[in-house]
């Protein structure tokens, strides 16, 4: 926008970077001011930064500091979030047969849920934040995931939960920013209530 410093301050930033992340990244800079894709990808904060890897958005969610952009950036050139679905759900999660892929941090999500869509560069930002520690993915309570939904008990979108241990905990907190979402998933769920996973309906 105009008359915003911080914004200059990220302008003048990416133009230092600009011709790396052409070389590393074959990226273009594109700037917008007054653009209503602020709303869509980080309606709290402005400017915002993101990168679109096959049209998948990814919120630039650390400081202004021209190297940890293009590292996260470079070490993000393709999606974190995985998609689950109901044939893949139980297969890669292997949450009732005993978490040995890991822990879990899943959102649901649907196609109509407007909050859901302005949360998909945030979610990918947890992805790319958590991606040495746990799963993050997403998967669609309306259609693929339907199954799983009703299994877990899922009635809302978004709604977010992190599978660890064999154990479910629901991410309550009304707080939808990245460094939430990673405290969460990290450490505070251990405030949360841990409920069995409940097995597949058809075992």
């Amino acid at each position: 926008k105009k008359d915003c410093e911080q914004c200059d301050n990220y302008e003048n930033e990416l133009i230092h970077l600009r011709e790396d992340l052409v070389d590393s990244l074959n990226a273009w800079v594109v700037k917008a001011v007054n653009s209503q894709l602020v709303r869509l990808y980080n309606p709290s904060k402005e400017p915002a930064l993101v990168f679109f890897r096959h049209g998948i958005p990814l919120l630039y969610d650390g400081p202004l500091n021209d190297e940890l952009i293009l590292h996260t950036f470079i070490e993000n050139k393709e999606p974190v979030v995985r998609e689950l679905s109901d044939d893949n759900f139980e297969h890669l999660t292997q949450a009732s047969s005993g978490a040995t892929t890991g822990d879990w941090f899943i959102m649901f999500y649907s196609t109509d849920c407007v909050d859901c869509q302005r949360l998909q560069a945030r979610w990918e930002a947890v992805g790319a934040k958590l991606k040495s520690r746990l799963n993050v993915a997403r998967i669609n309570r309306q259609t693929s995931g339907a199954v799983t939904a009703r299994r877990l008990e899922i009635r809302d979108v978004p709604t977010f939960v992190l599978l660890r241990q064999g154990k479910l905990y629901r991410y309550i907190i009304p707080k939808y920013d990245v460094g939430s979402f990673a405290a969460f998933a990290t450490d505070w769920y251990k405030n949360a209530c841990a409920e069995r996973i409940p097995v597949p309906k058809n075992q």
